[in-house]
């Protein structure tokens, strides 16, 4: 059975950093695309970033293109979101996704993910 763990949210200011980490437990992460996504309070989820299997190919949402980068060492079953710049609009329960899926490009809507973890907060406030 596939699980996944996020790690790394916490408390931040304004234009500080955070590292999100997931790891995927239950199966070998090499054959899943793993997504991030975030739900802000009174806000739907809504997609942030996303990497292909192997790590080859890497799709952001406008929102935080630029200030987050997304990267996975499948040798620890892990997937980092490296996020900059934070501010108050990033504040949002963080989710990890997974899901075996084959061809080009990476999925960047949740429908599309099987396996979910049980997300990590995230607030930016001064």
């Amino acid at each position: 059975q596939v699980q996944l763990v996020e790690s790394g949210g916490g408390l931040v200011q304004p234009g500080e950093s955070l590292r999100l980490s997931c790891v995927l437990s239950g199966s070998t992460s090499s054959i899943y695309d793993m997504g991030w996504f975030r739900q802000g309070p009174g806000k739907e989820r809504e997609f942030v970033a996303a990497i292909k299997r192997n790590g080859g190919s890497t799709h952001y949402s406008d929102s935080v293109k630029g200030r987050f980068t997304l990267s996975r060492d499948n040798a620890r079953h892990t997937v980092y979101l490296e996020m900059h710049s934070l501010t108050s609009e990033d504040t949002a329960v963080y989710y990890c996704a997974a899901v075996v899926r084959f061809g080009s490009g990476v999925a960047a809507e949740d429908s599309e993910y099987k396996h979910w973890g049980q997300g990590t907060q995230v607030t930016v406030s001064s």
